[in-house]
């Protein structure tokens, strides 16, 4: 016999919503296209998300979770060393831009789409950005707080150009200039 395990309403109704938001768009998908997806209904949808918008913030937040247990897996696996990290991430980086119906980096896509700043989506985008460069900060710890922040602004800088990049361009290519620039970003920080 197989055992079957039950999705709660609220995991269906936001596994719908990641998939027709990152295919088409924060704004173009309704709250009805994601009770349709889900199978339920608008009384349902209401009573586990107040609106679209509280959606968008948990789409975003299962997105965030994911993104910092692969960077968090890297940093664990590369030991300390930064140049494995960053080959761990660039090899994760060309698998990314490889999969089927890669649109970029979903944080870029939800503030191109919510570009005031004090929404929740906003808020949401932001707090993932600073614990991103919080991660790319730590490679850089040994050269002190100072350089490691400017280390993580160019790390930063650098993911964000390999997440719009990654569905223009060929994903080799891309994974490979990621791992130069991101040496070069080390290098350079520990020759200053």
């Amino acid at each position: 016999m197989i055992a079957t395990v039950k999705t709660s309403m609220r995991d269906r109704l936001t596994e719908a919503a990641t998939r027709l938001f990152y295919a088409d768009g924060l704004r173009a998908v309704s709250v009805d296209k994601v009770i349709e997806a889900a199978g339920t209904t608008k009384v349902t949808f209401y009573r586990h998300f107040k609106s679209k918008d509280e959606l968008v913030v948990a789409y975003l937040e299962g997105r965030a979770l994911l993104e910092r247990e692969g960077l968090g897996a890297a940093i664990e696996q590369g030991g300390g060393d930064p140049e494995a990290v960053l080959r761990l991430m660039a090899e994760q980086i060309g698998l990314l831009a490889c999969a089927p119906g890669f649109r970029g980096c979903p944080f870029i896509n939800a503030a191109a789409e919510y570009p005031d700043p004090d929404t929740p989506v906003r808020r949401t985008v932001d707090a993932h950005r600073r614990w991103t460069k919080s991660a790319f900060a730590s490679l850089a710890a040994p050269l002190g707080p100072d350089r490691a922040a400017e280390v993580a602004d160019d790390l930063m800088l650098l993911r964000d150009g390999v997440m719009v990049a990654g569905y223009l361009d060929e994903p080799a290519r891309i994974s490979a200039s990621f791992l130069r620039s991101g040496r070069a970003v080390l290098e350079g920080a520990r020759a200053d």
